[in-house]
């Protein structure tokens, strides 16, 4: 009996550090299993300065190629100013002007600052787009109405004309 005991202490010894390991990989897979996935609040933006819901909308949908979302934050005869461009209004316009022009691009968008007049909130915000082959530095001028729509976005470029031509190329 002292012998099968003995082996059966080898036996234990032997196994114990691959149970434990075993033991420990499966709480981790459990774990693992039962977390909550990550949600996609990840792609919130803050910009220093700024606490408009519908800007920050803007960036998050105009980053993730949703340019139906992105349209959608205008009123309906809502004006977008983009570089080089006359002004594009409406819904059905400015998510196909976006879905042209916009595709790869990434607002960084890094301060900005809010008034509030009367009947329009007037929010500037500045910071870089970067495109897949070039990065430039922006600023956006938005109006915003009362039901926090956006009624103009004027989009500027702030380069030097030696810097524009040289993204021409």
């Amino acid at each position: 009996m002292l012998n099968n005991l003995s082996r059966d202490a080898r036996f234990s010894n032997a196994w114990l550090p691959k149970i434990t390991m075993l033991s420990l990989c499966g709480q981790i897979f459990m774990q693992a299993a039962n977390s909550t996935p990550p949600t996609d609040n990840s792609r919130t933006i803050a910009i220093a300065g700024i606490n408009e819901p519908t800007i920050s909308n803007y960036f998050e949908t105009l980053n993730a190629g949703d340019f139906e979302s992105t349209a959608a934050l205008f009123a309906p005869d809502g004006v977008m100013y983009a570089p080089f461009e006359s002004g594009i209004v409406g819904h059905n316009a400015i998510a196909s002007y976006l879905q042209q022009e916009a595709r790869g691009l990434k607002a960084e968008p890094r301060e900005g600052i809010a008034e509030i007049q009367a009947d329009v909130t007037k929010v500037q915000v500045s910071g870089k787009v970067q495109m897949p082959l070039f990065g430039v530095n922006v600023s956006w001028l938005f109006l915003l109405n009362p039901q926090q729509q956006i009624t103009s976005v004027t989009v500027k470029l702030l380069a030097s004309p030696q810097e524009l031509l040289s993204l021409k190329r």
